[in-house]
């Protein structure tokens, strides 16, 4: 039997947090999972940590960052 090998992309305090990045990324079809990282009270609070194939890394990590913003500065206005 072959084994799987998932790596961890991004942390998060809550587990929320990380199922709304895993909507994210299935929705651009990347297979990922999100492991809870310890015990908790309530099964939506906690740290979790969202996991992807290797081969997904880069494209994971890509559509979870966020956007950078121009800087408005630096276009000269029309005059």
């Amino acid at each position: 039997m072959k084994s799987v090998s998932w790596i961890t992309v991004r942390t998060t305090s809550t587990r929320w947090e990380a199922e709304l990045m895993q909507q994210i990324l299935t929705s651009h079809e990347i297979p990922c999972r999100v492991v809870n990282l310890g015990a908790s009270a309530c099964f939506l609070s906690g740290e979790a940590a969202l996991q992807v194939f290797p081969q997904d890394r880069w494209t994971a990590l890509l559509l979870l960052s966020p956007q950078e913003e121009e800087d408005l500065d630096d276009f000269p206005e029309d005059s």
